[in-house]
């Protein structure tokens, strides 16, 4: 690893003035601070953020960023994080974006500021320039549920692409012929790539895709599947690309008088805890999210503590739990803990030079 006097000789300053520079001191001049920010990315110095805490006798902070925390899928991946990261020691600052880049921008900004000791982020822009910032003042970022676009960056993830077209060929092997997509943001990793999977099932069956947006809300779905029901009467099953959308659709078929699965079979991706409650209950694709928010946490704690170097991606594949809803008779498969068993979870890896 670099030590500070190399990047002070290859800066051209003195080391005092790395340090000031890297901590955001405003006596340094943006010149300065730009040669220092080089010099630290050429050397790949990384500041030992842990010892400066200490020094300073400051709380070990990591920081949170997910895209809608009123998603039940990122409010358990938070309470796994926080779960793995609080009895190591570490606080967790937690902001939410609302899929918007600007707010995005300003709370990773506002996370350097509070000098955090590394960040999870669920991108809702991929090359927001302060996830550079934050890898060149040495606090390391773990993407959650897609990437960013910086080699430095460790993720975490699921093969939203192959889940989609699993979801929907299996639609397609019970007879269904007239299978929907309501997806949600096509500019967002996870909406674009449930939306190819979707595609490439349809198209391999030799049907055209027939494609609604609800933007991963309940009240946006709503609206958008009793549009494509008004355009495509004949529509007999759905996919639909994330819980709360799954919501909006159900309601728009109980209002549209549909009933699933004898006029539109439905398949959702994510497994809240209501789909076995539900009359008929749901099939989904399960993601395991503990296990991958505590992998992303544990991840993010190597590179603090300067444990690794190599960024690594972590990708989980979803399992298919087939209930009633899709017009299968086939049962659902059981667990002892709501958990799915750990066979049905394959998490691939691969390290990032």
């Amino acid at each position: 690893m670099a030590r500070i006097r190399e990047v002070a000789e290859r800066a051209g300053v003195s080391p005092a003035t790395v340090s000031r520079a890297l901590n955001g001191d405003p006596r340094i001049t943006e010149k300065t601070r730009a040669k220092v920010l080089v010099a630290a990315r050429e050397l790949d110095y990384r500041p030992n953020l842990i010892a400066r805490s200490l020094r300073r006798q400051e709380t070990a902070k990591i920081g949170v960023v997910v895209s809608d925390i009123e998603n039940p899928h990122f409010t358990h991946a938070v309470r796994a994080i926080e779960d793995h990261a609080f009895p190591r020691g570490y606080q967790v600052l937690l902001c939410n974006t609302d899929e918007t880049p600007a707010k995005q921008h300003e709370y990773l900004e506002m996370l350097a500021s509070e000098r955090v000791l590394g960040v999870v982020l669920v991108p809702a822009d991929p090359d927001d320039t302060s996830i550079r910032a934050l890898l060149d003042l040495g606090i390391p970022v773990v993407a959650f549920d897609r990437v960013v676009r910086d080699d430095r960056a460790d993720a975490v993830f699921v093969d939203n692409i192959d889940g989609a077209r699993r979801a929907t060929a299996h639609l397609l092997r019970l007879g269904r012929r007239t299978v929907a997509f309501v997806g949600g943001l096509s500019a967002i990793q996870t909406g674009a790539d449930r939306q190819r999977g979707y595609e490439q099932a349809v198209a391999a069956a030799g049907y055209a895709p027939m494609l609604a947006f609800g933007a991963f809300r309940t009240e946006q779905a709503v609206q958008a599947t009793r549009q494509l029901l008004t355009d495509h009467p004949d529509v007999d099953a759905i996919v639909a690309a994330n819980n709360l959308m799954t919501i909006g659709v159900l309601r728009a078929l109980h209002e549209t008088g549909r009933i699933v699965p004898d006029d539109v079979a439905l398949v959702g991706i994510d497994d809240p805890v209501w789909a076995e409650m539900i009359d008929p209950p749901l099939t989904t694709l399960a993601q395991p999210v503990r296990r991958m928010a505590t992998a992303a946490a544990e991840l993010l704690l190597e590179r603090v503590k300067r444990e690794r170097v190599q960024a690594r991606h972590m990708v989980f594949q979803f399992e298919l739990i087939v209930r009633a809803s899709c017009g299968s008779g086939r049962p659902a498969v059981t667990t002892h803990d709501g958990e799915r068993p750990e066979t049905a979870f394959v998490a691939t890896e691969h390290q990032r030079d």
